[in-house]
């Protein structure tokens, strides 16, 4: 019998997930407070984006990440373009202020993810995976036989739970197949069909990903439905009969170049009328939160070329790949997914 994945547990699981998510969140801040006296700076000098990357000589993607964390934490605020203090912020944060806690951070100074985060800001360059000077980059890693099966075991049990969130909220009548773009396991694409009785789906992932996956859903007891094919989904042609693209929890390693790339492919594979899932952790459209997407966005800026991109961001890149944005929806443990449609 197949894996029955309907199944849901008994117990919320949402802490457990955001210990994970936002662990390095606190080393993004000791960077900023510690290294970089960046909130006294900012106190005197409230600017834009753009003049904070100029003064301390920052790219814009890894800036994004720290400026939207600091603004879910109600450190600064944003009016229009400019940024500036708030009075959380100037009390605690500030070295003029008798409530500084800078001091308290100035131990974990030389932490190994602080310091990547320095060099972060910088080059725009992620650093390796969990901090280790040792390891490929992590998209080099994932063509590697053992990062990539460790690396795919730790996305299938995650999305154990994510992906029949997901599939429970999703209306797909009239939807016929499904392409589960750089798939990995293949767990969302199971649990999707697993929900839509009538619903095919395939599985693209590269080497070795793509043996993984095949191992992965046969003993789930889904391969009747669930097929693989093996590609490079930047280069290599996407199956044709499929009338819904999924990408889940893949958009978010990759930067806004890549990202239109990757929807610019859909968008021609896609039938008329063919429908685009991207489920993910979403910031909101006034990138003020919420916090614990903030703070797992800082831990894929560290190790990734991405981040975790607003709704609006998501909505203007799908608008000008050809698609029509739907609403966003909640689904758990911080994640949801926006649906858009061909035009």
């Amino acid at each position: 019998m197949p894996q029955d994945l309907t199944l849901s547990p008994q117990t919320d699981p949402l802490r457990v997930y955001r210990y994970r998510d936002g662990l390095y969140a606190v080393d993004l801040l000791t960077a900023a407070v510690v290294h970089l006296d960046f909130f006294s700076w900012l106190a005197s000098n409230p600017g834009t984006k753009e003049q904070i990357c100029q003064h301390y000589g920052f790219k814009e993607r890894p800036t994004d990440v720290m400026l939207t964390l600091f603004a879910a934490n109600e450190y600064i605020e944003q009016k229009g373009n400019v940024f500036s203090i708030t009075p959380l912020g100037r009390e605690h944060l500030t070295k003029s202020s008798p409530w500084n806690l800078s001091p308290y951070y100035a131990s974990l100074k030389d932490r190994p993810i602080t310091q990547d985060f320095l060099k972060v800001l910088k080059t725009d360059k992620p650093a390796n995976w969990g901090g280790d000077d040792a390891a490929l980059d992590w998209h080099k890693a994932m063509e590697t036989e053992a990062f990539s099966k460790s690396f795919t075991a730790a996305m299938d049990c995650r999305g154990q739970y994510l992906g029949q969130a997901l599939a429970k909220k999703l209306d797909l009548s009239g939807r016929r197949h499904l392409l589960d773009i750089g798939g990995g396991s293949g767990i969302y694409a199971c649990s999707i069909v697993a929900h839509h009785a009538t619903l095919r789906a395939t599985v693209l992932d590269q080497a070795p990903v793509d043996r993984i996956a095949q191992r992965c859903i046969e003993e789930r007891g889904y391969s009747e439905r669930v097929q693989v094919a093996t590609g490079d989904m930047f280069k290599d042609a996407f199956p044709t009969d499929c009338d819904v693209h999924l990408f889940s929890n893949v958009l978010h390693d990759w930067g806004i170049e890549e990202v239109e790339v990757l929807l610019a492919i859909s968008a021609r594979n896609l039938p008329a009328g063919g429908m685009l899932i991207i489920h993910d952790a979403f910031i909101n459209a006034e990138k003020t939160g919420p916090l614990p997407v903030a703070e797992y966005s800082a831990l894929l800026m560290h190790s990734t070329q991405g981040k975790c991109y607003s709704i609006g961001e998501y909505s203007t890149m799908l608008a000008k790949a050809g698609f029509e944005p739907g609403a966003y929806h909640e689904t758990a443990a911080d994640r949801g997914f926006m649906t858009a449609v061909k035009k």
